[in-house]
């Protein structure tokens, strides 16, 4: 009895495993690919150093005479053609060198793009510029005389620093390739001046009655002009946390308008160390130009995980 049962229960046991085996398999589909790590969100810092270059090189100064003393005939003739009219002065290619540091935030989201904030500040080296123009002028023909004015025009322009504080978008072509433009705020300190000469021969044409042979003026700007900048630039993620940058930016700090006060001439031959004559300038002179510059930023990758789309 005890066999029979043995028997039995191998039979059952063998039949249920042939039936099992010709049954239906269920296999789970494997789990989505997680997304790419956020290698951009999160903070960072890191240095820079290019060059610049301005594209508004010129100093413009126009000047008018004022009144001279009535009655007086030297005066009268010297305020006839002793305005300088328009004259600009080339201050040749303003470049120099710029070095600083940046800092600022990324927020990458759907994976390929990244948008951010970022504030700067360089140093400029090499930018200042001193140029001398000039030019004669004869009298009118009625004054009978071979009467010359010489005018010396000496202008200095600088740009001592310069900063932006711009917000950020781009796109990346592979994980660790960015590509962005930017555009924002421009900040900098400039300075620029001019200096005016004049000396004429009048005392050799009328020594009767005649200008002192001299006259010099001066007026000079400095600040911290506010202005705008665009531009776009290449960021590489080539270590984890390190990244490298070339950038180009345009800036525009605005125009600068400033007085060069009186050019006075003191005393004739009846008059002396009086005011005979004189002529009041104004000079104008844009700071703007364009930035070049490499740089390296150490990231921080404090910020959260990029936000996926869903479909």
């Amino acid at each position: 009895m005890k066999k029979a049962l043995s028997v039995a229960a191998l039979v059952l046991g063998l039949t249920g495993s042939a039936l099992a085996a010709d049954l239906p398999h269920y296999k789970a589909p494997p789990p989505p690919p997680l997304p790419p790590p956020p290698l951009w969100t999160g903070f960072y810092v890191g240095l820079n150093a290019g060059g610049t270059w301005g594209n508004s090189n010129n100093i413009w100064t126009s000047s008018a005479p004022i009144a001279s003393i009535p009655g007086s005939a030297a005066a009268a003739r010297f305020a006839a053609f002793s305005a300088l009219g328009a004259s600009g002065v080339s201050q040749g290619n303003t470049s120099g060198f710029i070095g600083g540091g940046q800092i600022g935030y990324n927020w990458q989201f759907y994976n390929s793009f990244v948008a951010g904030v970022e504030a700067d500040i360089q140093g400029v080296a090499g930018s200042n510029t001193n140029r001398t123009s000039v030019t004669a002028v004869g009298a009118f023909p009625f004054f009978g005389a071979n009467e010359v004015l010489t005018t010396a025009i000496t202008t200095s322009k600088r740009l001592d620093y310069i900063g932006t504080v711009r917000g950020r978008l781009g796109w990346l072509f592979t994980p660790t390739l960015l590509v962005y433009g930017t555009g924002g705020l421009a900040y900098g300190g400039v300075s620029v001046s001019t200096g005016i000469a004049q000396f004429n021969n009048d005392c050799a044409q009328f020594p009767a009655n005649c200008i002192t042979s001299a006259a010099f003026s001066s007026g000079a700007f400095s600040d911290t002009r506010v202005g705008w900048t665009a531009g776009a630039g290449l960021e590489w993620m080539f270590m984890p946390n390190w990244s490298a940058k070339v950038e180009y930016l345009y800036y525009d700090l605005g125009n600068v308008s400033y007085s060069a006060g009186v050019l006075a001439t003191f005393g004739n031959t009846f008059l002396p160390n009086t005011l005979v004559s004189g002529v009041v300038s104004q000079s104008q002179t844009r700071f703007n130009g364009n930035i070049v510059r490499a740089g390296v930023n150490y990231h921080f990758n404090w910020g959260a995980a990029p936000v996926v789309a869903k479909y």
